[in-house]
């Protein structure tokens, strides 16, 4: 089964990334920037639902005081599954007190539900344990972009005192209707990164006449190689044509495997 990659940017699209090479279970995490960093100081635990199939892991960065949320994209038919379970419903989630009339991916939600529990009680322990002075950031590409939103605003609303709660997000799909959008930008504001590499198409597979909308803020790296000249910062609303959307969607294609020059199937440290 190959390896698949997911993708963190630290502060920003160009800043430092961390990265996750993963199989059927989280097998190595490591540090890229300048140079590879493999016993790079991070402790981890992973996370995991047979019914779903979501996969991914807690990471605690005490250097930059974070506690990471990280989700696996698509990977096995269980997976492909919850993708195609598009039917728009209530966002409703341990935790989250979400407005009248905001609706999201079914599919995308039971993912996230299916560990929300799980994630939010390692969160609260390590806050509790750790005390003040650490952010929270959820992270995914793919179908782990679209379970990333969902889990930010779990997040965001389940610790209230937790000051910055940061969400990245590559080649994510759209997750919900407009109100949903308008709820993560009001929510997130600039603490939202949604990331587009040039043509992919998944982020636009799931169209807008079917009742999706897109939040901000997106990251389209246009042209290669990446870097912060190549990459345009659309609309904060979500939907910019001048952006990504301007791009007919192909599905799963080549730019959707490669992020920041790094292809999904590279191999890292075991």
């Amino acid at each position: 089964m190959p390896a698949l990659l997911i993708l963190l940017s630290a502060r920003d699209p160009m800043d430092k990334l961390w990265s996750l090479r993963y199989r059927r279970e989280i097998r190595a995490m490591m540090v890229t920037g300048s140079s590879s960093a493999d016993d790079a100081d991070i402790c981890w635990i992973q996370i995991s639902n047979s019914y779903t199939d979501i996969q991914g892991f807690i990471a605690r960065d005490d250097e930059r005081k974070e506690i990471i949320v990280s989700l696996r994209g698509s990977l096995s038919l269980t997976d492909v599954l919850m993708d195609t379970q598009i039917v728009l419903i209530p966002f409703i989630s341990p935790g989250v007190d979400a407005p009248d009339g905001v609706l999201v991916h079914s599919g995308f939600l039971a993912a996230w539900n299916s560990v929300a529990l799980e994630v939010l009680a390692v969160v609260a322990e390590e806050l509790e344990r750790l005390g003040r002075g650490y952010s929270l950031v959820a992270v995914g590409h793919s179908l782990g972009g679209a379970v990333a939103v969902l889990a930010a605003v779990a997040l965001k609303q389940n610790f209230t005192g937790v000051p910055i709660t940061r969400m990245y997000s590559y080649g994510a799909p759209r997750t919900g209707n407009s109100t949903f959008a308008q709820l993560v930008n009001s929510m997130m504001g600039g603490n939202a990164f949604r990331v587009v590499h040039a043509n992919d198409g998944v982020p636009t597979c799931i169209p807008p006449s079917l009742g999706y909308h897109h939040h901000g803020i997106e990251y389209w790296q246009r042209y290669e190689p990446a870097s912060a000249e190549h990459t345009v910062r659309c609309s904060r609303e979500g939907e910019d044509p001048q952006c990504s959307a301007s791009v007919p969607s192909g599905g799963i294609n080549e730019d959707h495997m490669t992020y920041f020059g790094m292809l999904a199937t590279t191999p890292f440290c075991w």
